[in-house]
């Protein structure tokens, strides 16, 4: 099964979000390259929140290009076979913690927005982080912090915020 196959069977299963959901099945149904970076008017992108409910704490990194507080996450590459193991990529390489689980229950969220690049139609994910994580900061971060739940809605945007509450309710 293609990563497109995988794609379409996922946001099928999804249960929430109709209006969005049915809006990325759209767009794939649409534009057969639009897993990818280089489809111009949009792409799917993956990404997964890191958390730590043993410590009631989450890891966010300071985007490069973005300047903003955010899950890791980004593009799609041939090397994924699903959009869990995109997420789960994203995940590792971006935080540098070796280990990390997903969240069991498929996506958490669906958050649509622009970036410099196009339109990301984001199927997000959790991870958890081992017991004693350390993170490391990949070369597209400013910065990596551990953040107390209560703390995130004072520098993260309204996605993330949504995207822990989610979670957090799936815990």
């Amino acid at each position: 099964m293609s990563l497109f196959d995988d794609a379409v069977l996922v946001l099928k299963s999804y249960e929430d979000q109709e209006e969005l959901r049915q809006t990325y099945l759209d767009h794939l149904a649409t534009h057969p390259d639009g897993m990818w970076k280089a489809c111009g008017d949009g792409h799917i992108t993956a990404s997964a929140l890191v958390i730590d409910p043993s410590r009631g704490q989450v890891l966010l990194t300071l985007h490069k290009k973005l300047r903003m507080w955010l899950q890791m996450g980004g593009h799609c590459e041939p090397v994924d076979e699903t959009l869990a193991a995109a997420a789960l990529r994203e995940g590792t390489e971006e935080s540098g913690i070796e280990g990390l689980t997903l969240l069991p229950g498929g996506p958490v969220r669906l958050d649509r927005h622009h970036t410099p690049c196009a339109w990301h139609l984001d199927v997000q994910y959790a991870a958890l982080a081992p017991a004693g994580a350390l993170e490391a900061i990949s070369d597209e971060s400013l910065d990596l912090r551990w953040y107390a739940y209560d703390e995130v809605a004072d520098v993260a945007d309204e996605s993330v915020v949504q995207l822990l509450e989610a979670t957090r309710a799936r815990l």
